[in-house]
């Protein structure tokens, strides 16, 4: 299954070194994933502290692991905003409507 995952990060209370000294661990992290094909891709938004990722994974309970064992999450977890949508592929959904006519 598919998810479109959208991180805003925010970091009251560190400095950016403290940041990005847990950013460069997650970034690590977010490699070996996509190396691994559960990242289809990732992309950081220019100019704020915002990631978007397409993932693969079967079930939304792996996707919950998956989310709670991040180096992000586990350090900064109450800094970092997720919203998840799940995805279906538009060759599916394309199939799903040609039968409805």
């Amino acid at each position: 299954m598919l998810y479109h995952l959208d991180f805003h990060v925010e970091y009251p209370n560190m400095t950016q070194k403290e940041l990005f000294e847990i950013w460069s661990e997650e970034a690590d992290a977010a490699l070996q994933a996509k190396k691994a094909g559960v990242v289809v891709d990732l992309w950081k938004c220019v100019g704020i502290r915002r990631v978007i990722a397409i993932i693969d994974v079967p079930t939304p309970e792996e996707l919950d692991q998956i989310l709670l064992d991040l180096p992000i999450m586990r350090k900064m977890g109450q800094n970092v905003h997720v919203e998840v949508i799940p995805l279906r592929r538009y060759e599916d959904f394309a199939v799903d409507v040609k039968a409805r006519l």
